[in-house]
């Protein structure tokens, strides 16, 4: 069965890129300028070469073939001008849509969210990521299959009735394979339970160690992984192109004398990002509602970061995640100075470059603020009859050593304003960070 998602490296295929701008569609639907841009780049990253672009305004879309056929002939002759074997469109087209194109047009048609499947089955490396790329991409499958096999129930002489062949008892092909997909779905879905079950277990585990989780977010291609490499050394290829990592990484970084974190990388956003795949991504997304701190990296070069910026907020609000704390990072400030990068938060957040470590110092100074643990590194002598106080320590603070004496039990540990202050009665000597 053709699905028009392929999910293996081929050779370098010329496209047509091709967008539809109308007054009634929203932010999801509508192309312009900038996300046609987008879309080149992502066609380069799932290894297709752009060699012409159209957008198209007009008043709402045609209903037959998106475009309508008088503009479906001006992509014909474009792609056959230049060679090309396939035709990428910016928007969301409908399975009829798509079956029509490709009729008129007479080459592979795929839209914007066929192309990003595409870039993440390419992507996927671990068992988790592949998935779910997989979810994704029978969600995706589902609702088209019935485009697919309209070949089953052309109208015949009878009106309306099934062709020679295909009549009598049994299931059509069509409810065969939707009930396959649908088994595969349910089958992937509980796997995926499975691993947010493993990560539900790792956050228990993590919270006992009292490690807060900082998860580093923002649009593909930011320098998130850059970033993490920068801050703790953890090898991840961090190459320039979109959709890198889909696989998330932590790591342990002790940020100054007090304080330890655990840094998770996770996969970047994008404009348009398809439902199912954030749906698909549930099992490695919902970290975020989970964590600490989110560190909001933009790639304040690129003349469209405050639109990239607002596009990674909309998704952490779909996710739950609108009420962590967070810490903007205008990353790739050397490329545009420094001082010249306004805030998108006002006052807030740290201006680096991860790529040279300019700023780092700054942006982990602002980690601590935004935690607002590690201040009071301390000694204590809690007396043997006060045992909640021993316990209070070992939940609300970072304890690094407990000795038993003959006059009570001594404690270093690092502790917050809340239970610096609870504590204050055995404190025997401070030293803040």
């Amino acid at each position: 069965m053709e699905t028009g998602i392929r999910t293996e490296e081929k050779s370098v295929e010329r496209a047509v890129l091709v967008g539809l701008s109308c007054p009634g569609f929203g932010a999801e639907q509508d192309a312009d300028e900038r996300t046609m841009d987008e879309l080149r780049a992502l066609a380069e990253t799932a290894g297709a070469e752009a060699v012409a672009m159209t957008l198209q305004r007009r008043p709402a879309p045609d209903a037959r073939t998106f475009i309508g056929e008088g503009k479906a002939e001006e992509v014909k002759a474009l792609a056959e001008a230049n060679d090309a074997s396939l035709i990428l469109f910016d928007n969301e087209l409908s399975p009829s849509q798509m079956r029509n194109l490709e009729e008129l047009i007479g080459r592979t048609v795929l839209d914007r969210s066929a192309l990003i499947l595409d870039i993440f089955a390419q992507r996927a490396r671990t068992g988790e990521g592949k998935l779910q790329v997989e979810l994704a991409q029978y969600q995706y499958i589902l609702p088209r299959l019935s485009g697919m096999w309209t070949h089953l129930v052309r109208q015949t002489a009878g009106g309306g009735k099934s062709p020679i062949g295909t009549r009598g008892p049994g299931e059509t092909q069509l409810e065969t394979d939707r009930r396959h997909i649908r088994r595969r779905i349910d089958k992937l879905k509980g796997d995926l339970e499975q691993v947010r079950q493993v990560r539900a277990v790792q956050r228990r585990q993590r919270k006992k160690t009292e490690l807060p989780l900082v998860a580093i977010v923002g649009y593909t291609n930011a320098g998130k992984s850059t970033l993490l490499n920068t801050l703790t050394g953890a090898g991840i290829e961090a190459n320039d192109r979109l959709f890198d990592t889909l696989d998330p990484t932590t790591r342990k970084k002790r940020i100054s004398d007090t304080q330890e974190i655990l840094l998770s990388d996770t996969v970047g956003f994008i404009r348009k990002l398809p439902h199912h795949l954030v749906s698909a991504f549930k099992a490695t997304l919902e970290e975020l509602a989970y964590a600490d701190l989110l560190l909001h990296v933009v790639d304040v070069s690129d003349k469209d970061w405050q639109a990239q910026a607002e596009t990674v907020e909309h998704v952490i609000a779909q996710l739950g995640a609108q009420d962590i704390p967070r810490v903007m990072v205008y990353n790739k400030a050397d490329k545009c100075g420094r001082d010249a990068v306004p805030f998108f938060r006002p006052g807030e957040g740290a201006r680096i470059s991860a790529k040279t470590g300019e700023g780092v110092d700054e942006l982990l100074s602002a980690i601590e603020t935004a935690l607002g643990r590690g201040k009071h590194k301390v000694r204590l002598l809690i007396p043997y009859s006060d045992g909640a106080a021993l316990d209070l320590l070992h939940r609300e603070a970072q304890v690094e050593s407990v000795d038993y004496a003959a006059d009570g039990t001594r404690v270093e540990a690092v502790v917050d304003d809340k239970t610096y202050g609870r504590m204050a009665a055995y404190l025997t000597e401070e030293q803040d960070d």
